[in-house]
């Protein structure tokens, strides 16, 4: 199978696996930093009553579902922006079309709770400088432009859902690892501070969510292979260092 099985999810019973492998690694990389209210949600209720009676989310779960289901979706557009072209043009149609369907979903849980919940905007190279240039000046190559998007986007990614999972994320501590990830990954820093090359090593650990999402739904895709390849080595390569 490939990423296209993923265009026939509609309801929010489809989406149950999607949300836990986002919940799974909102917990992880919170529990592995030591920031509170990382227990505030009873993630195995939330995902059972998601696949069997969504309009019976209590209003905190419903805001966790919806804000993870409208993060994932902003996510791939402004993601593609920062890797070369001939891969943003092979996925730009499935990936509107999957935000689209992860919009409907989400709105639908937050409306059955009467909550609101919002998708982040997400970082595009364009509105980016790294050390005064353009972001992308330094970085060549799929993998150099794929490690950038993701050291930038994820911290993005979590710093939002978080949020809305009432995680408390020092701020400061948010806006040093992107500073610091973006010089590193892109421009001239030779190394991490010790407390963001933790975070940074957390965050990472997407490749957990790639792998958990293939397997959810059988997909055997050699696109998320790839995904879970790449952010699996720099993982560990954070790790070693």
């Amino acid at each position: 199978m490939t990423v296209l099985r993923l265009l026939r999810l509609t309801t929010p019973a489809d989406f149950a696996a999607w949300y836990a492998a986002g919940r799974a690694y909102t917990t992880e990389v919170a529990e592995g930093m030591g920031f509170s209210g990382v227990d505030a949600l009873d993630d195995d209720r939330t995902v059972e009553r998601l696949r069997t009676a969504p309009d019976e989310l209590t209003p905190a779960a419903a805001r966790s579902v919806a804000a993870t289901l409208l993060a994932d979706g902003a996510f791939s557009e402004p993601y593609c922006e920062w890797l070369p072209t001939w891969y943003e043009l092979a996925l730009i149609a499935p990936v509107r079309y999957a935000d689209r369907q992860l919009r409907k979903v989400a709105g639908r849980v937050a409306a059955g709770a009467s909550v609101t919940a919002t998708a982040p905007r997400f970082s595009r190279p364009a509105d980016v400088f790294i050390d005064g240039e353009p972001a992308l000046s330094r970085v060549s190559g799929f993998r150099g432009r794929f490690l950038l998007a993701d050291s930038l986007l994820h911290l993005e990614w979590f710093d939002h859902v978080a949020a809305a999972d009432e995680i408390d994320v020092p701020a400061d501590l948010v806006a040093r690892t992107r500073e610091e990830s973006l010089s590193y990954y892109g421009g001239d820093r030779d190394r991490l501070s010790p407390e963001v090359r933790r975070f940074q090593r957390h965050l990472f650990a997407d490749d957990a969510w790639v792998r958990r999402v293939d397997d959810a739904y059988d997909l055997d895709s050699r696109l998320f292979g790839l995904w879970e390849r790449l952010l699996r080595d720099e993982r560990r390569r954070l790790e070693d260092a």
